[in-house]
């Protein structure tokens, strides 16, 4: 097991090397300047703020300046934030992305698990097809559309909920929400896929002869053995969620890293946009690794490939 870790730890240093690698090249090829009023900066200024970043060198040179900083944490700074180093804006965003993410999939996984797990018990009756109506609803309706009725709704209309804003769990509540609908449709798609062809195995109906209950069977067997599948799924599915949706965060007006990626963009903020990338991607390859070892966790009988090389 160990030596198979130290493998994929080496495979998530060359996959974060080459996505490094990709974007400073792709962001070194966007047309535009990071200066906001380069049109109005004389050829003196614009020479002593190259001078400044670094841009008058190659670009060679530029591409291992900018390697050698990722190996320390340091992403750059920030053309839109005053020079703030891009480590420190983001620092101070990811919190909510993460909280929002993390609420989003928790509640997703939790109400998709008994969604489809009921839905598969009642196969083929008025249950399973409600379920699997709602489950396609909620994988069909874009996130952004369910947040602006949400917001129509629940919040301005009942008033029950805060409309925008961060920093109390109630103002929570509808992003979530809004974000968490996916993963729930997903989520309730594959356990009800997976649980029906569970249920119908030679080993459950042993269990079954064995005089063990329906719930015992569900829990014990069913039930566990149907998350295997699930924990693909929810390993990318999570870093997306955690790392910030750019169209909720914006909608619902949150200090996250997917909300400041969009202003990057907007203002060609290049350390800002390649250092959110790079965070994006390690959360990935981390949660990925991690996806792996869980398997095993869930299913004794599965033995990660390589652990014994």
């Amino acid at each position: 097991m160990t030596k198979y870790i130290l493998k994929r730890i080496a495979y998530m240093i060359l996959t974060l090397f080459i996505v490094a690698t990709i974007t400073f090249f792709l962001m070194k090829m966007m047309p535009g300047s990071p200066y906001t009023n380069e049109a109005k900066m004389t050829k003196t200024q614009l020479r002593i703020m190259n001078e400044q970043y670094g841009f008058n060198k190659p670009l060679w040179e530029q591409y291992v300046i900018y390697l050698a900083g990722l190996v320390h944490g340091d992403f750059g700074i920030s053309f839109q934030y005053s020079n703030m180093p891009v480590s420190q804006l983001i620092g101070s965003r990811i919190g909510a992305s993460a909280q929002l993410g993390l609420q989003a999939m928790i509640f997703g996984v939790f109400f998709g698990v008994i969604i489809g797990a009921i839905a598969a018990i009642k196969r083929n009756t008025w249950v399973d097809t409600t379920a699997t109506v709602l489950s396609i609803i909620g994988k069909s309706v874009p996130n952004f559309v369910l947040a602006v009725l949400l917001q129509y709704y629940i919040a301005l209309k009942l008033g029950w909920f805060p409309i925008a804003g961060w920093g109390t769990f109630s103002q929570t509540i509808l992003p979530t929400i809004a974000l968490g609908v996916g993963p729930l449709a997903e989520t309730a798609r594959f356990v009800r896929t997976s649980m029906v062809d569970t249920l119908t195995s030679d080993y459950i109906e042993l269990a079954t002869a064995k005089g063990l209950s329906l719930t015992q069977v569900i829990r014990k067997h069913a039930l566990r053995n149907s998350m295997i599948p699930l924990v693909t799924l929810l390993g990318p599915y999570t870093v997306s969620l955690m790392t910030g949706s750019m169209v909720i965060e914006n909608i619902f007006n949150i200090p996250g890293i997917g909300e400041q990626f969009v202003k990057s963009i907007l203002t060609n903020d290049y350390p800002t946009i390649m250092g959110t990338t790079i965070v994006f991607s390690l959360g990935l390859v981390i949660v990925l690794l991690i996806t792996d070892i869980v398997y095993s966790l869930i299913d004794p009988r599965i033995r990660l490939q390589g652990s014994d090389a």
